[in-house]
């Protein structure tokens, strides 16, 4: 990074930003200067994060609490965001939900069909849009902003036991591919797909998940399941100028998985 506070007068609006990925990245960023609108639709839990990241960085951390999938509450929230921060250079749109595992497409509901596809594509795209709209009249130079959208290894590697799980994260890389040439070239977007990762599925419980890697259930070439400051490693090189000429791409983030197949990380009893 070309500072320790290169997002400095940045302001970084982050779904699903109450736990997880969301709350890693946010802390990350507040670490290097950046003003904050956390989204979440938990919001005893999205306030006390609010609350502990503004106290431990000293950044301005607003709470939003948000149901993703209903657009007009993203319109409000939306419109609420440019209000608290001078400019939103930044989307991390990571709102998701993980449900229906060992379920294929005909054992699936409607209901949980429609469940997943709204929070994790609608409500994805709902975002961008909103936010996107204003983000490409701001005056940053050379760009005017960064959208990172999240997908999941199995938007790579549609697994048939994860419908509807897996068609709503492919459609985010196809989604990403899109807004890119969008919204070109004032906005880079880009996507990344997580493997086994250490968050809220499992209580934050690393031992938890190591003993499942120990049964053989999981398999990674690096021998050892992701962490939330994994993801926002990524998330930190995607937010700087090092990442300014890159834009509609997916970066799996998986210790490998993508290099071996995703069957080979998930033996077949696993889901």
């Amino acid at each position: 990074m070309e500072h320790d506070n290169f997002l400095e007068n940045k302001g970084a609006v982050i779904t699903g930003g109450a736990s997880g990925f969301g709350k890693g990245v946010a802390q990350a960023f507040a670490e290097k200067g950046a003003d904050l609108v956390l989204v979440d639709n938990n919001e005893e839990l999205l306030y006390d994060t609010a609350k502990k990241i503004a106290d431990k960085t000293g950044q301005k951390v607003i709470p939003i609490t948000t149901d993703v999938a209903n657009s007009a509450e993203v319109q409000e929230m939306a419109k609420n965001t440019f209000n608290e921060l001078d400019n939103v250079y930044i989307l991390f749109n990571n709102a998701g939900i993980s449900l229906g595992y060992r379920k294929d497409f005909i054992k699936v509901d409607e209901e949980l069909y429609d469940l997943t596809m709204n929070i994790n594509l609608k409500g994805s795209w709902l975002v961008a849009k909103e936010l996107g709209k204003k983000m490409k009249s701001q005056k940053f130079k050379p760009l005017s902003g960064k959208i990172i959208n999240v997908s999941s290894i199995f938007g790579l590697f549609p697994n048939e036991r994860t419908f509807p799980y897996s068609l709503s994260k492919a459609g985010v890389i196809a989604m990403t591919k899109m807004m890119a040439k969008t919204l070109a070239p004032k906005i880079t977007v880009n996507c990344i797909s997580p493997g086994f990762h250490q968050t809220g599925i499992y209580k934050d419980d690393y031992d938890t998940m190591m003993s499942v890697y120990r049964d053989g259930k999981v398999i990674t070439p690096l021998n050892r399941v992701g962490t939330v400051e994994d993801v926002s490693d990524l998330m930190l090189f995607l937010a700087s100028p090092a990442s300014n000429f890159i834009t509609g791409h997916n970066f799996p983030i998986d210790g490998g998985i993508a290099e071996v197949g995703v069957h080979s990380y998930y033996i077949k009893d696993n889901l």
